[in-house]
């Protein structure tokens, strides 16, 4: 049984959103492997924190350490939510192949960059008509789409010097908070109603747990 989660863990690397999808469809089709599924989905998450990790750090290395403590935070939930439904899984008799796909698409990789020039033009725009509530709200908006893209743009900007490492902090974090957002729609739209019911709760426990990280760091 551990490789659904596995399998969760590693494609959230190429993306934690359609990972999430896909766990959701395996839950509808296979019902015995939804604690699998679900350990699947919410372990894509922490994918999600690694790359944000890494990105951040070649990015901006003063970015980074401004969100070392929401990282934390957010991948230590994400791991601890996803164990608790592995071990449930594990005490489950279940028999189910892996499934298979590629672990790189080409189109993934022209969407990122597509989206990260253009969030980059948006944010500049933005932050010189409205400051740094533009930088929020073009990192949000960007979010839904990939919050790994939004985090470089406003990265970025501290590296050039037009903003602080402090900053980026709630910009790069309400891109994450929209990309939950948009994890939360696919887990209630792919999958069982069983299987939304035990993902969204830890998708929505991580993204608090990144908001606590960044409140505990300003306090």
């Amino acid at each position: 049984m551990f490789g659904l989660p596995l399998a969760g863990l590693a494609s959230g690397f190429v993306s934690s959103t359609a990972t999430i999808g896909a766990m959701g469809a395996r839950a509808a089709k296979t019902p015995a492997l939804l604690a699998a599924a679900v350990a699947g989905a919410v372990l894509s998450t922490t994918a999600t924190v690694i790359q944000m990790a890494l990105v951040l750090a070649a990015t901006s290395t003063a970015t980074f350490r401004a969100l070392s403590a929401p990282l934390v935070c957010a991948g230590l939930t994400a791991v601890v939510y996803g164990v608790a439904f592995t071990i449930r899984a594990l005490r489950q008799e279940t028999e189910g192949d892996a499934q298979r796909g590629r672990a790189f698409d080409i189109s993934t990789a022209v969407v990122f960059a597509l989206s990260l020039s253009g969030i980059m033009v948006a944010s500049a725009a933005l932050q010189e008509w409205f400051g740094e509530t533009g930088i929020i709200l073009a990192a949000a908006a960007a979010g839904f789409v990939d919050t790994h893209a939004a985090a470089i743009s406003v990265a970025s900007l501290v590296a050039s010097g037009k903003i602080g490492a402090d900053d980026a902090v709630i910009p790069i974090l309400a891109g994450f908070s929209a990309n939950t957002i948009s994890k939360l729609f696919l887990a209630g739209a792919s999958g069982a109603r069983s299987f939304a019911l035990r993902v969204i709760p830890g998708l929505i426990l991580v993204a608090l747990a990144a908001w606590a990280g960044a409140l505990y760091i300003r306090i």
